[in-house]
């Protein structure tokens, strides 16, 4: 049963109908745990002594016993009410279709890759897990999600390259995960303060050369960040693309020392004297959204949930920070998501026939998730159809369409490790922090450009090496 959704992106904030009040785990066990104690003293389950009603509790008890569970992980969505509609609604009304009940576990991103290395190691726990973030090294862990690939082209046509690109190992031609939606990293502007100055953040160099005469005028600068985190890593990766450099090639190696690195890496350090702030070397994207919308920056690269939150705290300023498509390099236009959901299912799930299935029906579903999201889902699959149409009109949104700049986010966005596939060498490479050192040492003046180049493709060479030994490259 699919559920019912009202029309139009402010459903963003629409109650979820009240519903009977689901039994909860403890409510479940302790039940069990109490009809097992009963049977053994010999005391029946129920008072009722006639045949009519013995067999019909008989029926239930045959009925109970075949009910399944399907015990889901996922990360806690910075939608609250994506969360609500998901677990309260879609996940119930979906289980009592299947005679399933669907538990949901929702934790921060850290805590729930922490508990994936955990159930990992134990070889028990849920039977899906959706990260943020594609995790290529649980390559051997999960099954192939080929299957369930396959069956939604059949239904509902197919995914998006992007998809493919971040949840295959090409070597292997496994499906390490299954990618139902993803949400781009736009750029979040101060429309006020560019105007006062003449000019948009249309090209990295606008953003430069803007940003420089917005910070000169008001103290407001440019806060893209050199953290060492994932974030960090991914905003780097786009001025990385844009100016026609990567971390690997099509065929996944290393290919970071190049010319067309040296100019990106040149331009960041032209960009961080002009127009950044010092603390820029320790602010993550959580500091930078939060700089936007307490007026403390011109210029982030972050997901729309920093938009949503200025309109739902009802800032002064939430109005003036608009959305553009990620910023065009000499060579292209083009940024990493900033996030990828993806799901897994063990190799030692306990329900994997269900957590397929589960899969296979929530894509004829993205739709609506997309809208209980606030529209920070964006579909995989082409399940719908009028997106463009959709973030033209949110009666939210100030002014009403201000996240237009989505509507063709599928052509400007990639996969972490563009042009080729996202892999374990690239997530390694990403808790090494290699990008953003390579960034900031060159930024700051600590090495050359060329030095901090190369100081940091020795390390993918490294780490490439590694993943090789593995057969996982």
């Amino acid at each position: 049963m699919s559920p019912v959704v009202p029309e139009g992106p402010h459903n963003r904030d629409v109650a979820m109908p009240d519903e009977a009040k689901r039994p909860t785990r403890r409510d479940v066990l302790t039940v069990a745990a109490l009809g097992v104690a009963a049977l053994g003293a010999g005391v029946p389950l129920t008072g009722c002594k006639s045949t009519q009603n013995d067999a019909a509790a008989a029926q239930g008890a045959a009925k109970s016993t075949t009910r399944k569970t399907l015990r889901i992980a996922r990360w806690s969505h910075p939608i609250p009410a994506f969360d609500r509609w998901f677990n309260e609604q879609y996940c119930k009304d979906w289980g009592d279709a299947h005679n399933t009940d669907v538990i949901v576990d929702n934790l921060g991103i850290t805590a729930l890759e922490a508990a994936a290395g955990a159930e990992a190691a134990s070889k028990r726990g849920h039977d899906l897990f959706a990260f943020a973030r594609p995790m290529p090294a649980y390559e051997d862990e999960v099954i192939d999600h080929a299957a369930v690939y396959e069956e939604c082209w059949q239904r509902y046509g197919k995914a998006i390259d992007l998809a493919v690109r971040s949840t295959q190992n090409p070597q292997t031609k496994k499906y390490f995960a299954f990618a139902e939606s993803f949400a781009p990293r736009p750029i979040l502007y101060r429309k006020d303060l560019f105007d006062e100055v003449g000019g948009n953040p249309d090209t990295w160099d606008d953003i430069r050369r803007f940003g420089k005469k917005i910070k000169d005028k008001r103290g407001i600068p440019v806060a893209l960040g050199l953290a060492a985190d994932i974030d960090t890593a991914n905003v780097l990766r786009a001025v990385l693309y844009s100016f026609g450099a990567s971390e690997q090639n099509a065929e996944g190696s290393v290919a970071l020392d190049s010319n067309e690195t040296l100019e990106a890496v040149t331009f960041f350090k032209a960009l961080y004297r002009d127009a950044m702030a010092p603390d820029a070397l320790s602010a993550g994207a959580s500091s930078n959204g939060r700089a936007i919308i307490e007026g403390k920056a011109s210029v982030v690269m972050s997901p729309i949930s920093v938009t949503r939150t200025a309109e739902d705290e009802g800032v002064p300023i939430a109005e003036n920070i608009r959305l553009a498509k990620a910023a065009r390099g000499p060579a292209r236009r083009m940024a990493p998501a900033h996030s990828m959901n993806c799901y897994s299912i063990w190799k030692f799930a306990k329900n994997i026939d269900g957590a397929r299935a589960f899969l296979a029906d929530y894509v004829g579903n993205l739709r609506e998730g997309f809208l209980h999201s606030a529209f920070f889902n964006m579909p995989c699959f082409p399940t719908a159809p009028d997106l463009a149409v959709l973030v033209k009109d949110d009666s939210l949104g100030k002014p009403p369409d201000k996240y237009t700049a989505l509507g063709d986010a599928t052509e400007w966005t990639t996969n972490g490790g563009y042009p080729g596939y996202t892999n374990a060498a690239i997530a390694d490479a990403d808790a090494a922090s290699a990008l953003s050192a390579m960034f900031a040492r060159a930024s700051t003046g600590a090495m050359s450009p060329k030095d901090a180049i190369q100081e940091a493709a020795k390390k993918y060479e490294a780490i490439w090496a590694k993943w090789r030994a593995h057969n996982f490259l």
